[in-house]
């Protein structure tokens, strides 16, 4: 699923250019997630048969924040979401004979945010640490029908289905949550360097969305409205002359429990563990950014339905993501 939770990371907060009141940011997120783990474990045949189900991810968001005296800042991100999913269709021997592409486009849900930074920005710090809780509106349709493609193994017929796209190209997940937040930062040696560090995490207490999704599987018949979570930390290095680089880790993923509401329905629980570049070039009130994770460590780990059903379903990651952002400040 592509995470709904980030946008590149900028380095030091814009509250130290000086007092400015609104700050916009464009970011893009791409990755073509291809790689089939069940557990630690890469399904390395599904790469050589060609079976392998490839999601391809355009997330764009656009995110407006007014800041306020003694670090208050309140945001709304508005992102949307590019998706499509080529899946291998088989004959009666297992063998891939076709592939079928559903795809699915719209706004994504909303989130609205407040951010109160420890100590004022306003006051000389060689660090500071913001705490967030915001809102996610349940605004991104997550009942998104394509037409799926079918082939008889027996009579060759073709037979096309009007269905709901896989859960994990929905614009929306059907819920609302709540989105818990924690920067900080750490400069030193004459502020040419710094360590960094967020941490995110999306609550989804309502456990199912109803809409469904084809599978025959006990317990999976309809989809789950599942937590989500990111976790990074680094050090910059800023040169001068407006350029900032950075080199840290990140983790995100889903977790197999919610921290609140049921567990029911159909997820894929895991994680991808990243080592994470970034570069960054600030000037007057503008900054670019690109971040390149790269992937170190993936895993599916067993659903609540896994583990009533004794299996262990497998899910599909990228080798890495493309995050792409820039800032104006106003």
């Amino acid at each position: 699923m592509a995470s709904r939770l980030d946008a590149p990371v900028f380095g030091a907060p814009s509250d130290y250019h000086g007092p400015d009141k609104w700050e916009v940011t464009f970011s893009w997120r791409y990755q073509k997630s291809d790689k089939h783990f069940v557990g630690h474990e890469y399904q390395e045949e599904r790469t050589t048969e060609q079976s392998a189900v490839v999601n391809t991810i355009n997330q764009a968001e656009v995110t407006a924040t007014r800041k306020y005296a003694h670090g208050w800042r309140v945001g709304i991100g508005i992102p949307y979401l590019m998706a499509e999913r080529s899946s291998p269709i088989r004959d009666a021997n297992g063998d891939v004979i076709d592939r079928y592409v559903t795809q699915a486009r719209g706004m994504g849900d909303v989130v609205v945010g407040v951010k109160k930074w420890i100590w004022d920005p306003a006051t000389p710090t060689k660090g500071n640490i913001a705490l967030g809780i915001g809102v996610k509106i349940p605004i991104g349709e997550n009942n998104v029908v394509d037409t799926r493609k079918r082939i008889d193994t027996t009579t060759g017929a073709v037979t096309l289905t009007e269905q709901t796209v896989d859960q994990s190209i929905q614009p929306g997940d059907g819920g609302f949550g709540l989105v818990f937040d924690v920067q900080m930062y750490r400069r030193f040696a004459s502020d040419r360097f710094s360590a960094f560090g967020t941490a995110t995490y999306l609550a989804n207490p309502e456990g199912v969305s109803g809409v469904q999704t084809y599978r025959s599987a006990p317990g999976e018949e309809v989809m789950s409205i599942a937590d989500q979570y990111l976790v990074r930390a680094g050090i910059g290095w800023y040169p001068g002359a407006g350029w900032g680089l950075s080199l840290g880790g990140r983790a995100e993923g889903v977790p197999v429990y919610d921290v609140w509401g049921t567990n029911d329905g159909f997820r894929r629980p895991g994680y991808a563990i990243s080592v994470e570049p970034g570069v960054t070039w600030t000037h007057g009130a503008h900054t670019v950014a690109l971040l390149v994770p790269i992937a170190w460590d993936r895993a599916r780990l067993k659903s609540v339905s896994d583990r009533e059903n004794g299996t262990h379903g497998d899910a599909a990651f990228a080798d890495y993501v493309i995050l792409a952002g820039y800032a104006r400040r106003f």
